[in-house]
């Protein structure tokens, strides 16, 4: 299909494409997503299949995936200018490169090839992008729609991708009725909007919480500016601030949850195999043990690993003269049990605490980002961990995972907590590195699809930020916004039960870079046929 377009009308499309892609991060609606695409797509129609028209058709590309990226998360900027330039070139190859995979097949094959190879193409690069090695899946399109989630309850069977799925094909559709109109086609155009709503209302409506015991959990936010305060202030004075609020936990409470990297910086160096070594750790235990000692507090902490010598150290260990050992971003859990309860973040910010590519960059290891006191490429686990708690109200025990910030952005890892036991999710975090803007805002939204997807109370803890409660339907019951210092205490309901996104995952994605391969594979037969055909 051919339109006429003149230049300036190009550009308004484009500039259109970015609004509606980004309203969904901007806390106005994600709705608008469902046709976020379509002037792109008329773009890519108003264009014919010659070489030169490919390359305009990919500035235009470049510039609608780069102005939704600068647009939605240009505050990593405050954290690391070159973050967001890395952020806005993946987007523009990655994502824009299946949009000019659509469009070159688009010219040459049926629309029908051309359509499926951007649906499966844009559900494999999300994928991609969620587990590369340089991975920052901020702009999966299921997100937008963190603001809304009524509409999306089934993300419970879907997960995200889901999102991304009804996205892509409400904008074929819409797209198709703009260029072709016909009743037939605005009915099927309306239905691929409204049905999936439908189905989100009625899962919404007749979810229900599993009985049991209910858990009274206390969530801390310190509020310590991270560039002003929390590597500077001495670990003594950050201990007497978290006790004072720690304190205002109620005398039954069963958790209280402190945040991200709240202890092992600044001096208080915790090794693991010594953990009341550490003056914070051997303080909040202290404080447990005497105050709520049928309570469980989960911290985040900077923590140390010793090896016994090169050959038994991890591909990501660090060396101090003969000292061999690894550093980690963790979560730390103290309760009447003494056996140590650890969890190790696994998925670390690339350029702060990741190096990608490790094997083949591992000389160049000094020159990552030095982001609040952490150098070098942090360790990982190769396990998912929970905590659990058993006391007189819970005598059978109750499972906590705690995902430490930047992991409540990954749908099937975090799921996957709960898919191995976890019956409640503590996020932890620091979300202050990006001052008082989106950014915060975003990262605290996810943690409402997180919720829907595993069906759990997400028992949020930030240093500053959001901190508060979300249902299992991804609800906030309370929250404690920026530039806030206090507590918040919540009756939450612990669920055993796996919702069938935390035991298959993200298989939308991978399913669609098995059909993605086949529809490449089958266009260069077609091609070929094509050919051959001619030569006769």
């Amino acid at each position: 299909m051919n339109i006429t377009l003149k230049p300036f009308q190009r550009a308004i499309l484009a500039l259109l494409s970015i609004v509606l892609l980004s309203l969904g991060w901007l806390r106005v609606s994600g709705l608008t997503l469902l046709v976020g695409l379509v002037p792109l797509l008329l773009i890519s129609a108003s264009y014919d299949a010659s070489r030169r028209s490919f390359w305009r058709m990919f500035g235009w590309s470049a510039l609608v995936m780069g102005g939704w990226t600068v647009a939605t998360c240009w505050w990593i900027y405050y954290a690391a200018a070159v973050g967001i330039v890395a952020a806005t070139i993946v987007a523009i190859l990655l994502f824009g490169g299946v949009v000019m995979l659509y469009h070159y097949f688009s010219k040459r094959a049926k629309p029908s090839l051309a359509y499926l190879t951007l649906v499966c193409g844009w559900l494999w690069a999300e994928h991609f992008y969620l587990n590369a090695e340089i991975s920052f899946p901020w702009l999966v399109l299921g997100n937008g729609f963190a603001g809304d989630v009524w509409a999306v309850q089934w993300y419970e069977y879907t997960g995200a991708l889901g999102g991304s799925l009804w996205v892509l094909l409400a904008n074929i559709l819409a797209f198709e009725w703009v260029v072709k109109r016909g009743k037939k086609r605005a009915a099927a155009a309306l239905a691929v909007v409204v049905v999936p709503m439908v189905v989100s209302l009625i899962v919404g409506g007749t979810y229900r919480q599993e009985g049991g015991p209910s858990a009274t959990v206390t969530v801390v936010q310190p509020n310590f500016d991270p560039y002003t305060e929390k590597y500077t202030l001495s670990p003594s004075a950050q201990t007497s601030t978290m006790l004072s609020l720690m304190a205002e936990a109620p005398a039954d409470v069963d958790y209280i949850v402190l945040p991200e990297t709240v202890i092992g910086d600044a001096g208080d160096n915790i090794w693991e195999e010594n953990i009341f070594g550490s003056r914070s750790v051997s303080a909040f235990e202290q404080f447990r043990a005497s105050r709520y000692p049928e309570a469980q507090i989960i911290t985040g902490a900077m923590t140390f690993h010793r090896y016994l010598d090169e050959r038994s150290a991890s591909p990501t260990a660090r060396r101090s003269g003969a000292l061999w050992y690894d550093r980690y971003n963790a979560a730390i859990a103290l309760d009447r049990d003494s056996t140590l309860k650890v969890s190790h973040k696994s998925k670390l910010v690339v350029g702060v605490e990741k190096m990608p590519y490790m094997n083949l960059l591992k000389p160049l290891e000094k020159l990552i980002v030095n982001l609040g006191g952490t150098t070098g490429q942090l360790g990982v686990d190769k396990y998912r961990r929970s905590f659990l708690l058993r006391n007189s109200r819970h005598p059978y025990g109750v499972q906590a995972a705690a995902p430490i910030c930047y992991e409540s952005v990954y749908g099937e890892h975090f799921a996957g907590f709960t898919a191995d036991g976890a019956q409640l999710m503590m996020v932890i975090t620091n979300d202050g590195w990006w001052h008082d803007t989106e950014g915060y805002r975003q990262h605290f939204s996810y943690s409402r699809l997180r919720a829907i997807e595993t069906r759990r109370w997400v028992c949020r803890a930030a240093n500053t930020g959001i901190s508060g409660f979300i249902s299992p339907k991804g609800e906030v019951v309370q929250s404690l916004g920026w530039d806030q210092r206090g507590t918040l205490t919540q009756q939450v309901q612990p669920q055993r039960k796996a919702t069938f996104y935390a035991i298959a995952g993200d298989y939308l994605g991978r399913l669609g870079g098995y059909v993605l391969l086949l529809c490449v594979l089958y266009f260069i037969s077609y091609r070929i046929k094509q050919k051959n055909h001619l030569v006769k």
